[in-house]
């Protein structure tokens, strides 16, 4: 697993046992991210999304973590193995996670009124689904950094939101959350993302391999099938009937 060193900003790879606690960001893709290779290089610098890497990596070294991982440029996106790796093993990254960082960049300081990021992009997309749900607990940040509150203390706000009921969104033990959505019914956590979008078509089969706690390889360009191929997997780990009653736009 590739990390970022919160006090150095430098990479540095573990396997296996040997990987560190973490934090980790869900965010939405703007301008000017930074891409693994531009990590590497000194000019990244002056792009905006280096400053939301050196951000993140300061609320976590706030709340003593060393370690950080950011999907913009921790995966090397030109290498497809790698890509098929990370997408496939991304729900339990974020379920190992020490911390979730969910930022909301459209969001400004909410003062009095928690509930006022609900119009948050961060609620409409297909990928922050299960970044919301694999972690044991999320701390949302507004778009200067302002601490909103945390996933747990939010449920009501977020259940009202996203269409998730609380008990799944209650705080956990680290690396529990799957024995925990695996109790709702396959109908019920793909209704979740009906309403989610993403750039991508077969990206909204894609985030939710975890979810359903099922891998496959990816294929870009096969549009659809991927949503096929998705049913076709969850059916080969169990059977539910209430999957018979979906398809890609439900």
């Amino acid at each position: 697993m590739r990390l970022i060193n919160a006090a150095t900003l430098r990479f540095e790879e573990f396997f296996g046992a040997s990987i560190p606690i973490y934090a980790i960001l869900s965010h939405t893709w703007e301008n000017e991210e930074v891409t693994f290779e531009e990590f590497l290089k000194p000019h990244s610098t002056t792009k905006d999304g280096y400053i939301k890497i050196k951000s993140t990596c300061d609320v976590a070294l706030r709340r003593g973590l060393e370690y950080v991982w950011i999907d913009t440029c921790c995966i090397n996106k030109s290498s497809s193995a790698e890509l098929t790796e990370a997408i496939n093993s991304m729900f339990r990254w974020y379920e190992r996670c020490e911390l979730c960082i969910a930022y909301l960049v459209d969001v400004a300081p909410t003062g009095d009124d928690p509930e006022g990021f609900g119009s948050s992009r961060w609620f409409t997309r297909g990928w922050t689904l299960q970044e919301l749900l694999a972690p044991h607990e999320v701390d949302f940040f507004s778009s200067d950094w302002t601490p909103i509150g945390t996933r747990g203390k939010l449920a009501g706000p977020i259940s009202r939101i996203t269409g998730v009921d609380e008990v799944y969104l209650v705080t956990t033990k680290r690396g529990s959350r799957f024995s925990l959505l695996k109790q709702a019914s396959v109908a019920e956590r793909m209704s979740w993302a009906a309403r989610r979008i993403t750039t991508r078509e077969e990206d909204i089969a894609y985030c939710l391999l975890g979810i359903f706690g099922v891998n496959m390889p990816l294929i870009y360009g096969e549009g659809m099938n991927a949503f096929i191929r998705l049913q076709e997997e969850i059916l080969k780990n169990c059977f539910d009937p209430t999957l018979l009653s979906w398809n890609a736009s439900s």
